[in-house]
């Protein structure tokens, strides 16, 4: 997580200087590059080099063999060097004077001989420490803004605030106004930051400063102070184009802006940034005087100031993608990245997107734009269900309760958390929780999915059958070793009717393979008594992302039988319409008289004799250019398949009327001997259309009227959870039109 990020800066100016404060980790070392590699000493440069051979002579060859072998430990431009990593950085930039401040050396106290190696104090990345806390800081001009700096290869980021020309610390008034919160968003996000490109990081609004101009703090000494995250800029031939951008923004805007706000405010309120700087500074001048090494001073740190330990907690959580808790000046903070964000430093080709199907579900929207970069989260669909992770004490609502509330609003909201926390389920979709609850999907329940995926409380899942008849298999591969997992499930679930972790997956992974029986309860339960205890163990699995449940999609499919009678029919009822009249069915449906016009060798009348001689002659043009249909128009049965043929035409006409004949159909029927598949039902052509009416015929009406309705959804995309809400029917109907519609469908299981 955030392989990138090497350190976390807290650097001030004042009137005597700059200084670096506090630094996290203690000594940050950015990882070696690719290099070449070394050739083998003993071996001649003509011996590696196979073109410089072929085109010299032999004599030439044996006499560069001669020479002694060239020694490459000695070339320096040979072996690859970081940028000036031999030689202080601070050096390359003699353009910019360096401010004096007191040092340990001007300390009459100061002994030489307890000093520990001034590297450790006054050296970090190459530069030392005091130019670094120059160059962090800005003119007053650049500050209030975002600040990006890339030298060589380190990048600074962060948010420079500085206090007012008469030394105050003021709120500043916002540049762009903020977006208002949506009406369907509840007030519960306590991490939520200002507007990322106000002016200053401020919790009060423009109106509010205006109002209070009172509200400010007077500064000793402190200028400037800058949180500034330090990152090693990745190698450009393995970041994708234009995503170093994004990347940078987000840890601008998740830590080093939300952090500098929050310190920010309570410098403006109560000095707290400068009393802290007093602090350390005063406190590593101590340890540097007394000949200390660094980690002393750190670790003395942690104890003295509450801004320390919460870099270290930062830095942390970054590196092994958690969430921050931390404190300042007693108030609690929540910082995280993006879990996936580091994907955007790599190529896209073998990398998952970060939603499902955005352009379907819409979870753009769904879950907002903070949280559609760098998370991967699902589609938050009504037919979803929440899986609610552990929650520790500083998060369970109930003890919400029990503390005092500033407002009425505060308890609500928290009473109703509390009862949605007790109705979440996974065997419920978020629709069935807001009937039980009488919510509104949108604008009540989503919201809180948000927060508690957000805070990292809960994720969205696809139900989990009541019985476990859910079909799962298992992922590529798992957040840890299997034998770690198996010694932790063996000390959660101790009953001896549980088998051990890799039986039960070997037990899903081969039931898979399996035409039958696949789902959970066949293939491991096997008894009812053991559902309550099997749920257990599926809930565990499903919060180790050991499970992956498999969906029944379905698609139609038109087979050859199914086209050669929609064909034919097509074929009668254009012979009838050729024909100019109205003519009585008993008659098309009596053999003589169906054979008198459709065998071209029939003692009876030739079939344009009662037609028009306009008709006539393009019934004898069809006729002869489709002499290949006839004798599959012959092989079907006409006194019992015409009227069907006739009513399932008849159903369709107003379709076939209100849609002009085009060649589109035409070349329709060249793929007749080959089943093919429908992809899109719901957009079918008008010949699609006539192959899905013709599946209804000889069906139940209420069977025929239901698949109808639903076959919209048989594009192999849908889930049956999607299925069943979407058409509003039950498991039941669903599989009623499977049975009936066998033939014609073909169902899979895949991963939604």
């Amino acid at each position: 997580m955030a392989e990138t990020l090497l350190a976390i800066l807290l650097v001030t100016t004042s009137a005597n200087g700059s200084n670096l404060v506090f630094r996290w980790p203690e000594f940050p070392m950015a990882p070696p590059r690719l290099s070449r590699a070394r050739p083998d000493e003993s071996l001649s440069l003509s011996r590696l080099d196979n073109p410089w051979r072929t085109s010299h002579s032999q004599e030439e060859i044996e006499k560069a063999e001669v020479l002694p072998p060239y020694d490459y430990a000695r070339d320096q431009d040979y072996c690859w060097q970081r940028p000036n990593a031999l030689r202080d950085r601070s050096l390359s930039f003699t353009n910019h004077p360096i401010p004096s401040r007191s040092s340990p050396s001007r300390d009459r106290s100061y002994s030489f001989e307890k000093a520990t190696t001034p590297d450790e104090y006054d050296h970090v990345l190459g530069y030392s420490a005091e130019f670094l806390a120059t160059l962090l800081c800005p003119q007053r001009s650049m500050c209030h803004q975002k600040f990006e700096l890339i030298v060589d290869d380190l990048a600074f980021i962060g948010h420079p605030v500085c206090a007012d020309p008469d030394g105050g610390w003021r709120f500043k008034p916002e540049k762009v106004k903020a977006a208002s919160r949506t009406r369907d968003e509840p007030n519960l996000d306590n991490s939520a930051s200002p507007h990322p490109h106000a002016e200053g990081p401020s919790s009060k609004n423009q109106e509010s400063s205006s109002q209070e101009p009172s509200s400010a703090s007077k500064s000793k000494w402190l200028h400037t102070f800058h949180l500034a995250l330090v990152l090693d800029l990745p190698d450009p031939s393995s970041s994708a184009s234009g995503n170093l951008t994004k990347y940078f923004n987000t840890l601008y805007e998740q830590i080093a802006f939300t952090l500098t706000a929050v310190l920010y405010q309570e410098q403006v309120l109560s000095n707290f940034v400068e009393n802290e700087c007093d602090t350390l500074i005063a406190l590593k001048d101590s340890c540097a005087s007394k000949g200390e090494p660094f980690s002393k001073y750190t670790s003395q740190a942690f104890a003295v100031s509450s801004i320390a330990p919460a870099m270290k907690t930062i830095f942390e959580a970054i590196k092994s993608s958690s969430m921050a808790y931390v404190n300042i000046n007693y108030l609690p903070l929540e910082l995280q990245l993006p879990p996936y964000l580091d994907t955007l430093l790599h190529s896209q080709d073998d990398q998952e997107t970060d939603f499902v199907d955005p352009s379907d579900d819409d979870s753009t929207l769904t879950w907002g734009e903070h949280m559609n970069l760098g998370w991967k989260l699902p589609a938050m669909a009504p037919w979803k269900t929440l899986l609610l992770l552990d929650i520790d004490n500083e998060m369970d609502p109930h003890m919400a309760l029990r503390g005092p509330h500033e407002s009425a609003d505060d308890r609500t909201l928290a009473e109703g958390l509390i009862r949605f926390l007790e109705t979440a389920s996974v065997t419920l979709s978020l629709s069935e929780m807001a009937n039980l609850l009488g919510w509104d999907l949108e604008s009540q329940v989503y919201p809180i999915v948000r927060w508690l995926v957000l805070h990292r409380r809960a994720k969205v899942v696809d139900v989990v059958h009541p019985g476990l008849k859910t079909a799962f298999t298992l992922p590529p591969k798992f957040g840890a070793t299997l034998s770690e997992l198996s010694a932790q499930f063996h000390e959660t679930f101790t009953h001896p009717a549980i088998p051990s972790l890799p039986e039960i997956l070997a037990t899903i992974s081969t039931s898979m393979s399996k035409q039958t029986d696949s789902h959970f309860f066949a293939s491991v339960v096997k008894a009812k008594e053991f559902i309550p205890m099997y749920h257990d163990v599926v809930l565990w699995m499903l919060k180790r992302d050991m499970l992956i449940t498999l969906h029944l999609r379905i698609r139609v499919v038109a087979t050859r039988e199914l086209k050669l009678r929609v064909k034919a029919q097509r074929e009668y009822k254009t012979l009838a319409k050729s024909a100019g009249g109205q003519y009585d069915r008993q008659k098309y449906q009596r053999s003589s008289d169906y054979g008198e016009i459709m065998s071209p060798n029939s003692s009876g009348r030739n079939p344009s004799f009662f037609l028009s001689p306009r008709s006539a002659h393009n019934f004898a043009h069809r006729f002869s250019s489709k002499e290949s249909r006839r004798s599959e128009i012959s092989e079907l049965n006409f006194d019992t398949d015409a009227p069907a043929m006739l009513r399932v035409e008849e159903e369709t006409e107003s379709i076939s009327n209100s849609e002009p004949e085009v060649d589109e159909e035409d070349s329709s029927w060249d793929n007749m001997e080959q089943p093919s598949m429908i992809n899109d039902p719901g957009k079918a052509t008008p010949m699609q259309r006539r192959w899905l009416s013709a599946m209804s015929e000889g069906k139940e009406l209420a069977i025929a009227r239901r698949f109808e309705l639903i076959n919209q959804y048989f594009d192999g995309k849908k889930s049956d959870d999607e299925i069943l809400y979407r058409a509003d029917i039950s498991r039941k109907q669903l599989r009623e039109v499977l049975h009936h519609y066998e033939e014609y469908l073909q169902t899979f299981l895949h991963p939604s």
